[in-house]
């Protein structure tokens, strides 16, 4: 689980070097601004999350409760990131990798292939209303406790050219010509919204353009450990020569550039 440091209307993969995104929910190694970080520089950063050994960064759209012109910001009680499908990896992600998952100008459900993403939005604890809407809408009834989301990243890449990647899915389980296959991140948001509606709602809310971010910033040991993660049945953690998969931070990630901030919009 990671801890969310900074709010910023930034995207260093979409928009580098501008304040011009929408505004993003960060997640990781506090090195991030609006510039594209290296691995080596996310790894002199503080990490928000659990494992010291990951050094990554996270990131996905800040979601917003709109009433009129009244924005009101949902908080997400947890944000979580797994890797799977690692029996079937080849390569560890390669330094300086990054990949975006999801589509921000999505209307709909036919704007987005969960079949590759795997968007899907619902109530964390019932009720279970999947089968009567678009899986990528929000939950059309109250929920008893949070709303969940969850989005999964491309799994293939091109050793030779990481700016190329792609989805094993949509080759029929394989990769690409040229391409290897390195381990599937999945986000896991759960959002609270009993605080910002406590009478509860009803109806449709739109969430085919939840998407993500990430850079890599794994040290190479722990990926040596992580690519060792085989065992579908089984949850494992992921050690490094900096400490336990759950260890904690030894330091509080902050926003490097706290100067800079401009207004909210959303996706």
């Amino acid at each position: 689980m990671l801890r969310r440091f900074m709010v910023k209307n930034i995207d260093p993969i979409v928009l580098p070097g501008k304040y011009r995104s929408h505004m993003q929910s960060f997640y990781g190694s506090d090195v991030v601004t609006k510039n594209l970080p290296t691995t080596e520089q996310l790894q002199q950063g503080c990490a928000s999350g659990e494992n010291p050994n990951d050094l990554s960064v996270y990131w996905a759209p800040t979601l917003y409760h709109v009433a009129g012109d009244n924005y009101t910001e949902v908080n997400p009680v947890m944000f979580s990131t797994y890797y799977e499908n690692i029996d079937k990896a080849e390569v560890p992600f390669p330094r300086d990798f990054y990949a975006v998952a999801g589509n921000a100008s999505a209307k709909g459900q036919a704007d987005v292939d969960e079949s590759l993403t795997g968007i899907t939005w619902w109530c964390e604890n019932g009720p279970e209303d999947r089968q009567s809407r678009p899986r990528a809408s929000l939950p059309r009834v109250t929920c008893s406790t949070h709303i969940q989301a969850i989005l999964r990243f491309p799994d293939c890449v091109d050793p030779s050219d990481i700016k190329r990647y792609g989805y094993a899915a949509a080759n029929g389980g394989r990769c690409a010509g040229g391409m290897k296959r390195m381990p599937q991140l999945r986000f896991s948001i759960r959002y609270d919204v009993r605080g910002i509606l406590p009478k509860g709602w009803t109806g449709i809310g739109e969430g085919a353009c939840l998407h993500g971010d990430f850079i890599n910033g794994w040290f190479d040991d722990a990926q040596t450990n992580l690519l060792k993660a085989t065992d579908r049945r089984k949850w494992m953690r992921i050690d490094g020569a900096r400490g336990e998969g759950k260890a904690g931070s030894v330091c509080q990630a902050k926003d490097a550039d706290p100067s800079n901030e401009w207004d909210r919009g959303l996706c």
